[in-house]
């Protein structure tokens, strides 16, 4: 396989909901409520958008069902989450007005269900099916666009936003390994034009390895103020097989770390099995 194919075989529908999506979208509305609280507009960006929404009695996604370890288990106990989730939950909910949970949402709605009218969003996705859904879903909708391109090359031409606030989220399906490269290089790139941004870079714990890597690279990339939270639900598996994800915050607001000290057991104890933990820390100081 050709790593453009690779590039579009994979499809975020089979994983929607799943452990990853719940941490990487609650540090997402976390970001966005906080900066949403004053009155300059905000710039969104998704490198890697998907489809916006996804069935979750759909075919791909009943076929692991990796939702019901996943947002199922906060759905079911929704007395028990913490105040830091309650906006992430309420933008779920409002897609199941019925109380069954069947749709959720992708970072393209939920960063919807946050923005206001003054507010940017700019939307890529490469995958033809995925570009199409996402494209309908968006349809009509003067402050956002959406193109089917390369979001990591597209980014640095929609830098600095007019407002000089934004928040831009990347996270491939590192399904190529190359990825790993290429998300320190992109950020690099976009951080030098707007160095004041706030970056959500998400990524798989699947080879620790890998991991350690990349975290050197942002290291020695010479971007300052790096926060890295990291949530395992089990122990590594040298074999392979995704144990867990995490999210790399370039220039977090300064409540996010607060709010993970909080959050991140929560979600270990909701989420995790044996094995399981997480990690929080200035991967580097301001």
């Amino acid at each position: 396989m050709t790593p453009y194919a690779a590039m579009l075989s994979y499809l975020h529908a089979f994983h929607a909901g799943n452990h990853a999506d719940v941490l990487k979208h609650a540090v997402l509305t976390v970001v966005l409520d906080y900066l949403v609280r004053k009155d300059r507009s905000v710039l969104f960006v998704d490198t890697h958008a998907g489809a916006g929404r996804y069935d979750l009695r759909a075919e791909r996604s009943a076929q692991r069902h990796e939702y019901s370890t996943g947002i199922g288990r906060l759905w079911a106990q929704p007395e028990a989450v913490p105040s830091s989730l309650q906006r992430y939950l309420a933008a779920v909910r409002a897609l199941n007005p019925g109380g069954t949970l069947r749709h959720y949402p992708g970072s393209p709605w939920l960063a919807g269900a946050l923005l206001r009218p003054r507010d940017y969003v700019r939307l890529y996705e490469l995958h033809p099916q995925e570009y199409a859904q996402l494209r309908a879903r968006f349809s009509g909708l003067r402050n956002v666009r959406v193109e089917q391109a390369d979001g990591l090359r597209a980014l640095r031409a929609v830098l600095p936003p007019p407002g000089r606030r934004g928040v831009v989220l990347v996270d491939p399906s590192y399904e190529m390994k190359t990825d790993y490269r290429a998300v320190v290089t992109a950020l690099t790139g976009a951080h030098r034009r707007f160095a004041t941004g706030v970056y959500l870079l998400w990524y798989p714990v699947v080879s620790r390895m890998r991991v350690r890597r990349l975290e050197q690279d942002l290291v020695a990339s010479g971007m300052r103020n790096i926060l890295l939270a990291e949530l395992c639900i089990a122990a590594d598996a040298p074999q392979g097989g995704m144990t867990g994800s995490g999210m790399l915050v370039i220039n977090p607001p300064w409540p996010l770390a607060d709010t993970l000290r909080t959050l991140l057991p929560y979600l270990q104890h909701t989420l995790a099995g044996p094995g399981g933990g997480f990690r929080l820390l200035p991967l580097v100081a301001e």
